[in-house]
């Protein structure tokens, strides 16, 4: 896949994973996530992310 190929990029930039607790909340849900709890910024849990991919996803 080139470059010019990567015209779809939702949700292209994540946090790193986490090693283990604690955990970010969900700014959704407020589940648990993978994501550290220092990590700034919007963090989903894997349920939330997963929805939010089948709402913003490309559709053609």
């Amino acid at each position: 896949m080139s470059d010019t190929d990567d015209y779809c990029l939702i949700d292209a930039t994540r946090p790193p994973r986490a090693d283990g607790p604690p955990y970010a909340a969900c700014v959704l849900c407020q589940e648990p996530t993978e994501y550290p709890e220092s990590c700034k910024g919007v963090t989903l849990c894997p349920v939330c992310e997963w929805r939010e991919a089948e709402r913003t996803s490309c559709s053609g």
